[in-house]
C-alpha cells in the first residue's frame, strides 16, 4: 500500500554547457535503465544537430531519447509544453518499468518538471508586448535587457539579452501581477511531485572555458555555418526562437555581413562562456542538487562511480531493474 502512493522517482543530470553531461548520461542510464529526455530547450530542432551539441544518433541508440527532433525550427517551443511534454513522458516510461532521467542545462525548463510550476498563474498583455518587441527593434536586445535589469536584476543574470522572447515575458509578468518574474519563481518552488534525485555538475571554470572554446572550435569544423544556412533554406525565419540559439544567432549575423568570421566565433565563445555561468547561477538557486565537480576529466570511472553511488543511496532499494549488463 505504502509503494503504491510513493511518488514517481525522477532522476535527472544538470550542469552548464560543455561540462561533460552526455557521455556520462549514457553510461548511467545503461546502468539504471533509464531513458532520456533532453533538458535543452534546443534539441527539439530538427536539423539542429552541430550547435545544440545533441547526441549523435549511434548514442541515441544506446539508449531511447525523448524531446530530440519533434519541430520544425520555425516552431516556437515554450517551457509550458515542455513541462507538459515530460510530465507525460514520466508516466509512460515508469510504465514500462525504466526510470525517466532528464539531461540538460535549460535551468527554468527543468525545474518547472520538478517543482510543477503553474505557467497560467499570470496573464498576459499582448499590447504591452507587441510595444516591447518594437522597442527591442528600434533601440536593441541589449536596451530591453536593461529595463529588465532596472526591475528585476536577478532574472537579468539569468536571461541573455539575446533571448528577447523571454525578456519580454519577465517585463510582462512584472506588469500584468506587479510581482518580479524572480519573485514568481520562488514562490511556485513547492512540494515536489517527484521523488527526485538531482546530480549537478561542476568543473574549475578555467577549464570549463576552456573546454566551451574547444567545442565551438569543434562545431565550425564539423560544418556549424552550412547547418545555419540549411535551416534557413528550410524556410526558418531569422527571427524564430530557434535562432535566437548560442550558436546560431551570431552565425545568421556573419551570413548578413553584419559581423566577419572571426568576429562571429569571438562573440559566440564570450557569450556562450557567459550562458554558463548564468547556467550555474540558476542552478545554484535550486534546491536537492548533489553537486560533483568533474575538473579531473581523467578520472571518469571515480565520477561515474560517486554519481552511481547517489543514485543508489537515494532509488536502488526500491527499483527492480535489469541486472544483466
Amino acid at each position: 500500500m505504502l509503494e503504491a502512493l510513493a511518488k514517481p522517482k525522477l532522476l535527472v543530470l544538470l550542469g552548464p554547457t560543455a561540462v561533460g553531461k552526455t557521455k556520462l548520461s549514457l553510461d548511467i542510464a545503461q546502468q539504471f535503465q533509464c531513458e532520456i529526455i533532453s533538458g535543452d530547450s534546443m534539441q527539439v530542432y530538427r536539423g539542429m544537430d552541430i550547435g545544440t551539441a545533441k547526441a549523435s544518433k549511434a548514442e541515441q541508440e544506446l539508449v531511447p531519447h525523448h524531446l530530440i527532433d519533434i519541430h520544425d525550427p520555425s516552431y516556437p517551443f515554450s517551457a509550458a509544453e515542455f513541462q507538459e511534454r515530460v510530465r507525460n513522458l514520466i508516466t509512460d516510461i515508469h510504465a514500462r518499468g525504466k526510470l525517466p532521467f532528464i539531461v540538460g542545462g535549460t535551468g527554468l525548463y527543468i525545474e518547472s518538471v520538478c517543482y510543477n510550476y503553474q505557467f497560467t498563474d499570470v496573464g498576459m498583455d499582448e499590447a504591452f508586448r507587441n510595444e516591447q518587441e518594437a522597442y527591442a527593434i528600434q533601440h536593441g536586445d541589449e536596451a530591453l535587457h536593461l529595463k529588465l535589469r532596472d526591475i528585476d536584476p536577478e532574472s537579468a543574470d539569468r536571461l541573455h539579452a539575446n533571448d528577447r522572447r523571454r525578456v519580454i515575458r519577465a517585463l510582462e509578468v512584472f506588469r500584468v501581477s506587479g510581482q518580479t518574474f524572480s519573485e514568481h519563481l520562488a514562490a511556485q518552488k513547492k512540494e515536489s511531485p517527484y521523488e527526485l534525485c538531482i546530480i549537478g555538475l561542476t568543473m574549475d571554470r578555467a577549464l570549463l572555458y576552456q573546454r566551451i572554446e574547444e567545442r565551438i572550435d569543434a562545431m565550425m569544423e564539423e560544418g556549424l555555418i552550412e547547418e545555419v544556412k540549411s535551416v534557413l533554406d528550410s524556410g526558418c525565419p531569422k527571427n524564430a526562437i530557434s535562432m535566437q540559439a548560442l550558436g546560431y544567432k551570431e552565425i545568421v549575423r556573419y551570413l548578413d555581413g553584419e559581423l566577419s568570421l572571426e568576429e562571429a566565433v569571438t562573440l559566440l565563445k564570450r557569450d556562450t562562456r557567459r550562458f554558463a555561468k548564468r547556467q550555474l547561477s540558476w542552478f545554484r538557486h535550486m534546491k536537492d542538487i548533489y553537486w560533483v565537480d568533474v575538473t579531473d576529466s581523467a578520472n571518469f570511472s571515480a565520477h561515474f562511480q560517486m554519481i552511481s553511488d547517489i543514485i543508489a543511496g537515494k532509488f536502488v532499494h526500491k527499483i527492480e531493474y535489469n541486472q544483466q549488463q
